[in-house]
């Protein structure tokens, strides 16, 4: 008797849809078919699905058909830890659940992270030395980072909440009791959450691991959670561990035919991210404290060299190097390198001198000196990097930083060197020999996939525009694509682009006011006039308001000065952890939450606590970005128009993230008021409105101010008993 044939994606989408009590969206649906015919056809997919379409389920229902029809593994990357939550814990158990009866058998999910996500059971339990006083200290977050996934800032990963007066001891104590318990042993179901100092003291790394030869190696949670990953259907996991192998470790990640990468538009600074090294006297003396602690050896050069470095430190301009490092510098790093790897091949277990075990404080030898291998290697591999000839050199970024308030030559002086481009990596670690699909509610920046497209690798002129019942206009105005005039590369893999649009009707819905009578923002964080204008918006808002600005210093100037003029609740970023301000923000009609960067992207407040979105400046990349600055020379050096390409590229998607903030729901009503008059004025203006949702636009300073005060005059909050 035949098998009944496969149940289709249609079928499947409206049994996942139906148990998650929703209902079926056009956008949603276009995209999951998509998904799945370019899976089965072993292509490429740029998918651009507004808020409210549903992408989550617009993938994983193709997804995990594939992956148990086919018997083809599935990896699904994000970029923050909210959405992996969202997706491990709730939208992949719901559609693995809602198939499995009309699939062969039950899908397998599984969750994987980086090495240091993970407790270490053979750490806690003394397999380990401690670190030094001082070692954390001095290194700051920074210590052993080099081969995992740098840790997000604390609010991002839900790791802020804990004691302010809990101390590193005391964090440690709780951490080692939590291990006791754990079942995953994952950071993230820490809660509260510690400081990344704490933490060290009961992770490794990937590289400081002891493997097979680990006593405890039946009881790893890092070990499990990839034995899980192996056996599964669909592995969810970062972009940080993407990095990892776009950067030449494949093996991180368990074979897979399909990857299916969520936040998209975040990919290539993520990569950039985990493909930067960095140098500083506070990096050797680590390396060098552990060589001598655990292998017993002299780092008489190594030590010279560390000196030697913080003498030129001491005399390095801050920013980049266009031309490579300055002769003084080449030749310390030089130093640097040669005497790391003498060292290196000292700290071999045959060449470590058999008194050095005795040396360890506490834990076993081989955890000692593998920690002291890992810290060599890093070390010697990033300045082997930065060393190099300059022909060698001519792809990769080196520049100089300096910490907020550090000393000239201290500790927090650093080199550092990052890859000019990443799409290359990306191409060929990536998306080499499978399918990807790339998705987010911004990928077609001023109406083109063109610039998303080639910083990922995948060759324009095999792909197409964005298609789609909404289809954003002008397409043919997008920016240049890095690489300027150059022809298409053969090479690339071939794609297709889809705008599968919103279910928000955005004319309808949002006002994108431009204050064009306002002066061009300057140096300054904020013009009187600016602040005029921003205390009308918000008292015709009735407070209701986002603030998202260019820098600290702006958000804090702006939000003083409104707490001075108004009379409503003004939040301001730094004043408590980020989700407690979106909490109170999202509960109180009459609040004003101001912020930067993390406000732009990862705030969902929907409904009318959220109807002004103010936006103080185009965000464009700091002019002193080394990377970005690098990008943008290498894209006029090849006959491109650098600015539109790098610059212009970057302030778009960070204004369509922001703007999306104002409509989160089919009954949300508000303005988004941008108070840089170029967004009208300039050339490049029209490219970055392209990029915006598709508000109905205008530069009436009264039309906006009366639409406000409507919303405000309708809200349950403005008329009931005892509001003034």
């Amino acid at each position: 008797m035949p098998e009944p044939a496969a149940a289709s994606v249609d079928e499947l989408l409206d049994l996942a849809v139906g148990a998650l009590g929703g209902s079926p969206r056009e956008g949603q649906q276009e995209m999951a078919r998509a998904v799945a015919t370019t899976i089965e056809a072993g292509e490429h997919l740029l998918v651009q699905a507004g808020t409210g379409t549903g992408k989550s389920l617009g993938y994983l229902v193709p997804a995990v058909r594939h992956a148990v029809l086919e018997d083809e593994r599935v990896i699904v990357s994000t970029a923050t830890l909210a959405l992996q939550r969202q997706v491990i814990t709730r939208d992949l158990p719901l559609v693995a659940d809602a198939l499995a009866p009309r699939l062969p058998r039950t899908p397998r999910i599984a969750l994987l992270k980086g090495w240091h996500n993970y407790v270490c059971v053979h750490k806690v339990a003394g397999g380990y030395p401690s670190d030094e006083p001082g070692t954390l200290f001095d290194l700051g977050d920074h210590a052993g980072a080099a081969d995992h996934p740098a840790p997000e800032p604390a609010e991002a990963r839900g790791h802020g909440g804990r004691p302010a007066s809990e101390d590193l001891g005391a964090q440690v104590v709780r951490l080692r009791e939590w291990a006791e318990e754990t079942d995953t042993g994952d950071r993230d179901d820490l809660v509260p959450g510690v400081s990344e100092r704490a933490w060290r003291q009961v992770s490794v790394t990937s590289l400081e691991c002891l493997g097979g030869k680990c006593p405890m190696l039946s009881e790893c949670f890092p070990e499990r959670a990839r034995g899980l990953a192996r056996e599964a259907d669909v592995v969810v996991t970062n972009h940080a561990m993407l990095g990892i192998a776009a950067s030449g470790s494949p093996n991180v990640l368990p074979e897979h035919e399909v990857l299916i990468v969520d936040e998209a538009h975040e990919l290539t600074d993520r990569v950039t991210a985990q493909a930067t090294g960095e140098l500083s006297v506070g990096v050797i003396e680590h390396a060098a404290r552990l060589a001598r602690r655990h292998g017993g050896l002299a780092t008489t050069d190594l030590d010279a060299a560390s000196i030697a470095l913080g003498a030129v430190l001491m005399e390095l301009p801050e920013g980049r190097f266009p031309d490579g490092l300055p002769p003084a510098a080449l030749e310390v790093v030089g130093a640097v390198r040669d005497a790391a790897r003498v060292l290196l091949s000292h700290l071999k277990p045959e060449g470590v001198p058999a008194q050095a075990v005795g040396r360890a404080s506490g834990g076993s030898p081989d955890g000692g000196l593998k920690m002291a291998v890992s810290a060599m290697l890093t070390l010697f591999e990033t300045a082997e990097r930065m060393a190099g000839d300059p022909e060698e050199n001519r792809h990769t970024v080196l520049w100089c930083s300096r910490g907020d308030g550090a000393a000239r030559g201290g500790t927090m002086t650093r080199l550092h060197a990052a890859p000019l481009a990443v799409n290359g990596l990306i191409r060929t670690n990536l998306f080499a020999g499978r399918s990807a699909v790339l998705t987010s509610a911004t990928l077609a920046l001023g109406g083109s996939f063109t610039s998303v497209a080639r910083s990922v690798g995948l060759d324009v002129s095999t792909g197409s525009e964005p298609s789609g019942p909404d289809r954003l206009p002008g397409a043919s105005g997008a920016a240049p694509a890095a690489g300027g005039g150059k022809a298409a590369d053969p090479a690339a893999p071939k794609w297709h682009g889809l705008d599968v649009g919103s279910p928000f009707d955005y004319a309808r819905q949002g006002i994108l006011y431009i204050a064009r009578r306002l002066p061009p923002p300057g140096r300054e964080p904020a013009t009187d006039a600016q602040l005029d204008e921003i205390a009308e918006l918000i008292t015709a808002a009735g407070g209701r308001t986002l603030g998202l600005f260019s820098s600290r210093r702006a958000a804090d100037a702006v939000a003083q000065a409104m707490r001075e003029r108004l009379d409503v609740p003004v939040l301001a970023q730094g004043d408590d952890q980020l989700p407690t301000l979106v909490r109170e923000f999202a509960a109180d009609e009459r609040a004003c939450l101001f912020g930067t960067l993390s406000l732009w992207q990862g705030v969902d407040v929907p409904g009318p606590s959220c109807q002004l979105v103010l936006i103080d400046r185009i965000p464009f990349p700091r002019p002193d970005d080394p990377v970005r600055s690098a990008r943008s020379d290498a894209v006029a050096a090849a006959g491109g128009n650098g600015f539109m390409s790098v610059s212009a590229t970057h302030a778009a998607l960070l204004l369509a993230q922001g703007a999306g903030r104002l409509i989160r729901s089919t009954s949300d009503r508000g303005v988004v008021a941008m108070l840089d008059p170029r967004l009208a004025t300039a050339r490049y203006g029209e490219f970055l409105a392209r990029s915006l949702p598709g508000f109905w636009r205008t530069t009436d300073r009264e039309v906006a101010l009366a639409a406000l005060r409507r919303l405000d005059a309708s809200s349950p909050v403005t008329n009931s008993p005892g509001t003034n």
